[in-house]
């Protein structure tokens, strides 16, 4: 055993035998990051003092370890970008990233990734950028920590997104605050990524935007009050666990968007105040399991086009509509679900309703058809509908029913 660890310890010796330390600051021996990078090596940490630096674009050709003491500010001077990423295993830390430039061209970013693998950007605080972080062909990257929000005015078309990832792979971004921005995280033909912890809030698209993405996972993240939630598109094997959706309100405005997506499990998510929670359009064999509607104006809008879902123990609760849809076929599954508007009864105590719960009121097919309808809402004509569509349906889908309904809430 003895000898395995002398070997060990003389194999790894020599890795730190040739790194160096440099040191950035006024009283340091390098006043500029730029000679400091110039001097190191692959390997070699680079530590830079409290000060204000403008150097134009850094360019990180190196394996380095880039880390802030007091929080050093790197100012774009808002032209082009501040640090890009042209090596692998490079670590950026501690820094306050201000000021990029701004093209309509070119995703410029205060730092952009060009190609890299197995590196880390931590603890770094971004104010007024275009885009925040831009990640493509990554692998492996971690974006961790950091504070990104913007105050470039309230056009989407003159800002980018907070975290921005193209054409890479296995990249998590965990526990990042994102305000201000087009798009909190922008995810477009990625695959395999972990979205978790982060709070995305206020920004003037979507809190999480996510196209051609397959194989991810985003968990444990809050999505409140952006122009329209979250939109997942064009994607397959997506998990979403245990993530809120809030306060998103207004014309057409949603919690999340469900767009041409298959095999994928929605599980634990909690859904309140969105003028619709889950809008779903073209998705197939999703599972919601264990979600909470709570407050919403509709809690589901599904459309025709939307087959072999499973809707299972999900709570319905003080939603204007619970459920809504385009067309008069359903073929998805809704089963122990509870519902506050239901009036059953449970004769045989087994905590299932004995009588079938139909959750699409005919008020909201005819609200659907025309939108002009919700002038009616609250009054006692809509009522009358909706009990008489009850004894004797018409124009609701038969099959549209939870045969199994909850007498209580499931807890979440």
């Amino acid at each position: 055993m003895k000898n395995k660890i002398v070997n060990f310890l003389l194999l790894i010796l020599p890795l730190f035998a040739f790194s160096a330390v440099f040191k950035v600051g006024k009283n340091e021996q390098y006043k500029t990051i730029k000679s400091a990078i110039a001097a190191a090596q692959s390997g070699d940490t680079i530590f830079v003092s409290k000060g204000h630096y403008i150097e134009g674009t850094i360019e990180l050709h190196k394996s380095i370890t880039l880390i802030g003491i007091d929080r050093p500010i790197i100012d774009g001077n808002m032209d082009g970008e501040i640090i890009t990423f042209n090596a692998d295993n490079i670590v950026l830390k501690g820094f306050k990233l201000i000021n990029s430039g701004r093209d309509e061209i070119r995703s410029v970013a205060a730092v952009h990734i060009y190609t890299s693998a197995d590196s880390v950007i931590d603890n770094n605080i971004f104010e007024n950028n275009h885009f925040g972080i831009y990640v493509q062909r990554g692998l492996r990257i971690l974006i961790s920590n950091n504070k990104i929000t913007t105050n470039r005015g309230t056009s989407q078309e003159n800002i980018g997104d907070g975290i921005h990832l193209l054409g890479s792979r296995e990249i998590w971004v965990k526990n990042n605050y994102i305000s201000g921005h087009k798009d909190g995280i922008y995810l477009e033909k990625n695959a395999k990524c972990f979205v978790f912890h982060n709070l995305s809030r206020h920004n003037l698209r979507y809190g999480l935007h996510f196209m051609f993405s397959n194989d991810s996972v985003y968990t444990g993240n809050v999505f409140d009050n952006n122009e329209a939630g979250v939109a997942v598109m064009y994607a397959m094997n997506v998990s979403m666990y245990d993530n809120k959706f809030i306060n998103n309100w207004g014309d057409s405005v949603f919690g999340l968007l469900l767009k041409e997506i298959s095999y994928s499990k929605i599980k634990g998510n909690f859904f309140q105040n969105n003028t619709t929670a889950i809008f779903a359009d073209g998705a197939t064999k999703i599972d919601f399991y264990n979600n909470q509607f709570e407050n919403n104006g509709w809690a589901i809008k599904i459309n025709s086009n939307c087959m072999e879902n499973k809707l299972m123990r999900n709570n319905f609760i003080n939603n204007t509509f619970d459920v809504s849809t385009n067309g008069t076929v359903v073929m998805n599954e809704f089963r122990f679900n509870y519902w506050d508007k239901y009036e059953g009864y449970d004769l045989d105590k087994d905590k299932i309703g004995d009588v079938p719960f139909h959750p699409l009121s005919l008020y909201s097919v005819l609200v659907e058809q025309n939108a002009s309808v919700m002038l009616l809402f609250r009054s006692f004509l809509v009522d009358m509908l909706d009990r008489t569509e009850k004894i004797i349906p018409s124009l609701t889908p038969e099959s549209f029913v939870d045969d199994q309904p909850l007498m209580k809430p499931v807890k979440i």
